[in-house]
């Protein structure tokens, strides 16, 4: 392949990676700002069903 048309191929790539970027910043940042809350109540649901679950039974250890 011609040199010049590897730059040019490149140069088209670069310029649709770039524009792919710039909407993902634009969605981003459209977003509601509810990640962290949700993380969080999702986080607390998880430890509020592990206290609530039965306890596990300790294996009983032989004496020696």
């Amino acid at each position: 392949m011609h040199p010049e048309t590897h730059l040019a191929l490149h140069r088209v790539r670069a310029a649709g990676l770039c524009g792919e970027a710039d909407a993902y910043r634009l969605a981003a940042a459209a977003r509601r700002p509810r990640d962290l809350r949700a993380r969080l109540g999702w986080t607390l649901v998880e430890v509020g069903l592990r206290l609530a679950a039965t306890p596990k039974r300790a294996a009983a250890l032989p004496s020696y």
